[in-house]
């Protein structure tokens, strides 16, 4: 089970956003929540995923083939939920890159913090890339 001891533990750089009202209120539509309630607890997507991601998919070192994958598993954890008119920081980094059977499985987590620096939620992806 071949791993790739280069990707792990790398670290990009951070991403900030603030939680718009208007986007809330279209994520919230999408899926069926009311969008007066607040901030949907899956808008972690947006904010830790949707906003680190990119950086990974980019990133040349840690090759990895867009059409060859697979979204496996995600999952969120929150200190606490978010509000309109938080601003946001999210930083990435690659937890596992293993090998096995043709297959390739990287774990990318993100840490998302308030402005003041105070957790507000983790996520935890896992990829599935054919090799």
């Amino acid at each position: 089970m071949p791993v790739n001891e280069e990707a792990i533990g790398k670290q990009y750089p951070p991403v900030t956003m603030e939680i718009e009202a208007d986007k809330v209120a279209e994520f919230a539509w999408a899926i069926g929540a009311d969008p007066h309630d607040g901030v949907p607890p899956t808008y972690a997507a947006v904010y830790c995923l949707g906003a680190t991601a990119p950086q990974l998919f980019g990133d040349e070192d840690a090759a990895v083939d867009f059409a060859r994958l697979l979204h496996a598993e995600q999952e969120f954890e929150w200190t606490r939920h978010p509000e309109v008119g938080d601003k946001l920081r999210s930083q990435a980094r690659v937890t596992t890159d293993i090998n096995r059977r043709g297959m390739r499985f990287v774990t990318f987590e993100t840490d998302t913090t308030s402005g003041k620096g105070k957790p507000v939620c983790h996520s935890r992806a896992l990829f599935v890339i054919r090799t």
